[in-house]
């Protein structure tokens, strides 16, 4: 196909340059050459039949009407979307003309249930697995005054059991059905789970996500509340009290969030609202956000689209929809308006300083830039915060910039972890002189071509494997208000000029209006570090530019992942989003599940 307009051509250039083979193995269409539309629905009467039990196991099964009425409701005829109450076809566009732009695309279908369920279904029939991605819409910033760690701590409480489910059996069931992902992660936007299985254990993934939707709390206790609440405090004392500069994060959160601000915490929680919590404020936060109306469930593999929304309809259909949640949704820079300094003494052989910046949410214009900026700045040994610091002058061991990017507001950070000596002072002016570059001229074609390229292949190479692909479309469908955005996603890294990478960092990048955070090596200090001082600048007089808003954002809570490429944190900086670990495997007596369970194969374990 031959593209006469130069935008065409460099979209051309962009994915010739990725190999056929993965283009294949991912799943991506071109629209010039678009697959036909699905086959519609077999009829009522060529409904699938549940998953057959094996031989062996085909005495213990349990038939549906010998279910308790508790169980989820039953199938729906398939001539229909079960319990949907709206549904929209999928978001693949029409073909398009040979002289059309080419546009890669990942294929999906989204409806929701009468409940409020979301449900986006991606079928790739290439390799015979499916994953099953949650999203529950509450993050930290959602958590209500003096409960800060709540969300993070649901995580761990979600795997511990349900009322059909035992304690500690739900890794048990996905180790024995051989399940090759499982596990979930909190941040400030949105709490995530996900199980990647073969393609026949999708009932069994489903019955756990609904049993667990529904019936948390009538497993939850006091005991499993309290053990849980250890490992979350445990797990903040490995990874933020006793890591070297691991309280630098929260000190930076601090000041550059004011206290009112939902990012002003960090997502592991303090120990004081962790001490202070009780069960009834457990109960209370799973029935305020732990609602199908608050969730949207992605399943993304080898899939039958009828048969998968059958099941979807069994397991989550009688699940109760609840009051809408209060989460927080709107854009906010917060009122950061000054620089700060913050002056920090830690037991550490290096000393390290980090400049942090208020910059634009998810997918807001500005956002995209900065990700190349980053890439200009930090990525690659020619790269020139890198070529400066580390090669040219050696004072610096390690240097990382990125955009960290959030639903209200992202920040975009630049840390150099020095050689030991060496003056943090110093580094911040060779960083504003690099800084001050860019804001007067473009990188250069060179620079500007490399960027590109690497945020494009680092996108798409993320959506290889089925379990990030699904994590993805939950991140659009959050952020952007749309499942099938990644083609749009593509072309914010294909249309960014060099010109626009300038203005970024002229517009959000600023002198005066940052956080730097200078850490000084002190024996005797907490090895974490310790706040001793902070000053705030002069107000500037120019006025602060408006930090805009994705215009697709859809008015639910949620966080970005595994939408774009992220850069690689300094490796003693603590993550936010760090996986719960597997709890130990116990063996307790399970009784009689209440709701239909389904066939799990030969490897699953005996009784509930």
């Amino acid at each position: 196909m031959r593209a006469h307009h130069p935008s065409q051509r460099r979209r051309l250039r962009a994915l010739s340059s990725l190999p056929s083979a993965l283009v294949a193995a991912l799943g991506l269409t071109l629209p010039a050459y678009a697959a036909p539309p699905a086959a519609a629905p077999p009829p009522a009467a060529a409904q699938p039949a549940a998953p057959a039990q094996p031989a062996a196991k085909a005495a213990a099964a349990q038939p549906a009407a010998a279910q308790p009425a508790a169980k989820p409701g039953a199938a729906a005829p398939a001539d229909a979307a079960p319990g949907a109450a709206a549904a929209q076809p999928a978001t693949k566009p029409a073909a398009a003309p040979a002289s059309a732009s080419v546009s890669v695309m990942i294929p999906v279908e989204k409806y929701t249930l009468q409940n409020g369920l979301e449900v986006i279904l991606h079928e790739d029939r290439r390799t015979p697995v499916v994953a099953v991605n949650v999203w529950y819409h509450v993050g930290s910033k959602d958590e209500p005054r003096g409960k800060n760690g709540f969300a993070h701590l649901f995580e761990h409480l979600m795997f511990q059991g349900s009322k059909n489910v035992g304690e500690d059996m739900y890794f048990k069931y996905l180790e024995r059905a051989g399940a090759s992902e499982r596990n979930g992660t909190t941040n400030t936007d949105r709490t995530n789970y996900f199980e990647t299985v073969p393609a026949n254990e999708l009932a069994l993934v489903l019955w756990l996500e609904s049993d667990r939707m529904g019936w948390l709390l009538d497993h939850a206790n006091e005991e499993t509340f309290a053990s849980q609440r250890n490992v979350v405090k445990n797990e903040r004392r490995q990874n933020y009290e006793n890591a070297p500069y691991g309280l630098v994060p929260q000190f930076l959160r601090a000041a550059t969030f004011p206290e009112s601000h939902p990012y002003h915490l960090l997502t592991i929680g303090t120990p004081e609202d962790l001490d202070a919590a009780r069960m009834d404020d457990v109960r209370a936060f799973f029935k305020t956000f732990y609602a199908p109306n608050n969730a949207t469930l992605v399943i993304a593999g080898d899939i039958d689209r009828a048969r998968t929304k059958e099941l979807v309809n069994r397991y989550f259909s009688s699940l109760s929809k609840g009051a809408p949640p209060p989460v927080v949704s709107k854009p906010d820079p917060g009122d950061l308006a000054t620089e700060k300094r913050l002056e920090i003494e830690a037991d550490v052989e290096l000393p390290r300083l980090t400049i942090s910046w208020v910059t634009p949410p998810s997918f807001a214009p500005g956002d995209a830039e900065l990700d190349l900026v980053a890439n200009v700045l930090s990525s690659g040994k020619t790269s020139r915060l890198y070529k400066r610091l580390v090669y040219d002058l050696q004072i610096a061991q390690d240097v990382f910039a990125g955009q960290q990017s959030s639903q209200l507001a992202s920040t975009f950070q630049i840390t150099a972890t020095l050689k030991k000596g060496k003056s943090p002072e110093q580094a911040l002016k060779l960083i504003d002189a690099e800084l001050e570059k860019l804001r007067k001229a473009p990188p250069t074609q060179d620079e500007h071509d490399r960027a590109r390229a690497k945020l494009l292949s680092d996108l798409v190479f993320s959506m290889e494997q089925v379990t990030a692909r699904a994590n993805a479309i939950n991140n659009y469908n959050q952020l952007a208000g749309d499942p099938g955005y990644f083609p749009k996603d593509v072309a914010r890294y294909e249309t960014a000029t060099a010109a626009d990478l300038q203005k970024a960092t002229a517009d959000f990048l600023p002198q005066g209006r940052r956080v730097i955070a200078l850490v000084t090596p002190k024996p005797g200090a907490p090895k974490a570090g310790r706040l001793v001082k902070q000053t705030a600048a002069a107000a500037p007089a120019a006025a602060k530019p408006a930090t805009a808003a994705p215009a697709a954002a859809k008015p639910a809570a949620a966080a970005p992942a595994a939408a774009k490429p992220a850069a690689a944190a300094p490796a003693a900086a603590p993550a936010n989003d760090k996986p719960a670990a597997a709890p130990a495997v116990k063996n307790p007596a399970v009784g009689k599940p209440a709701v239909e369970k389904p066939a799990a194969g030969t490897a699953a374990p005996k009784g509930g």
